[in-house]
């Protein structure tokens, strides 16, 4: 049962979100509701308006937290500001790039974080979309549009409304995961929101590794990816003894923004995994709750 007290929660993160979408009715879209439901929420009349399903749902794109759990301060690690200034320079000149990093350092964080604070930016989840319609039409709905329907109109559409608005940028997260015609629709989406749009891939080495098994025997439409998505891969993390020392100055800065100061037990308890520490971060914050 979602409470009035979370609830309430979730309608300030809408009304702080507004501003990132064209219109009211866009939001709506994105968010799986009728515009009369958007509207009568951010009025404040939460009652009977959406199901616990959808609130559920909404506070998951909105990041808000509904289990009780402790929130998290943003650290401004050198992900973090790698990312987030790559993003704000590929957006500004809608141009595109492709980072190949090592998982579990914060680039997905950083993403969503991004597109939760700036305007015409989509954050594409491609492990759950990996077919070409299933593609399209989740970029779509992220930006508002119909998803439904044939799927040439959906693309139509699609390319209108991005050369339509200002700066979009669209962000393809576990992009390793799209089949193969899903990368063919990608170049030609590319193509026909050149200079209007930028774009930003990002995977684990496994997507490097894709692409470049496939440059390698010559297969139709890689190359061309590569290309346009700047012709390099980039990576944050440093190779050999450096990434030891790299990924504990993360888990530190992490810690002590949310106010942990034995960064040793919170390495100990997490070996430096970024998905592990914001639990332990969360646990030893209720410790601390308890015994004050």
């Amino acid at each position: 049962m979602i409470t009035n007290e979370i609830k309430q929660k979730i309608t300030e993160a809408l009304k702080q979100r507004r501003s990132n979408y064209q219109s009211a009715s866009k939001m709506a879209v994105a968010l799986g509701i009728s515009n009369s439901q958007l509207s009568n929420v951010m009025a404040g009349k939460m009652e009977g308006q959406l199901s616990d399903a959808n609130w559920i749902s909404i506070a998951r794109k909105m990041d808000v937290q509904i289990s009780g759990s402790v929130e998290l301060v943003t650290a401004r690690t050198h992900v973090f500001e790698f990312i987030t200034e790559q993003l704000k320079a590929c957006q500004a000149d809608s141009i595109s790039a492709i980072l190949c990093d090592i998982t579990d350092i914060g680039k997905t964080y950083s993403a969503k974080w991004y597109c939760r604070n700036n305007r015409n930016a989509w954050y594409i989840d491609c492990s759950q979309v990996k077919s070409k319609s299933q593609l399209i039409r989740a970029i779509a709905k992220e930006g508002g549009l119909i998803s439904t329907g044939r799927y040439q109109d959906v693309y139509k559409d699609l390319v209108f409304y991005l050369r339509s608005i200002p700066n979009p940028i669209i962000i393809l997260d576990e992009a390793g995961d799209l089949e193969y015609p899903a990368f063919l629709e990608l170049k030609a989406l590319w193509n026909a929101t050149d200079r209007a749009c930028g774009w930003y891939m990002m995977g684990a080495d496994g997507l490097k590794a894709k692409i470049e098994r496939n440059l390698e025997h010559l297969k139709v439409g890689y190359a061309e990816i590569l290309s346009r998505m700047g012709n390099r891969f980039q990576k944050i993390t440093p190779d050999g003894t450096d990434k030891s020392d790299f990924i504990r100055q993360q888990v530190t800065m992490i810690g002590r923004a949310n106010g942990i100061q034995d960064i040793n037990k919170l390495m100990a308890r997490t070996g430096g995994s970024l998905r592990r520490i914001y639990i332990e971060i969360q646990k030893m914050k209720r410790v601390e709750e308890v015994i004050a």
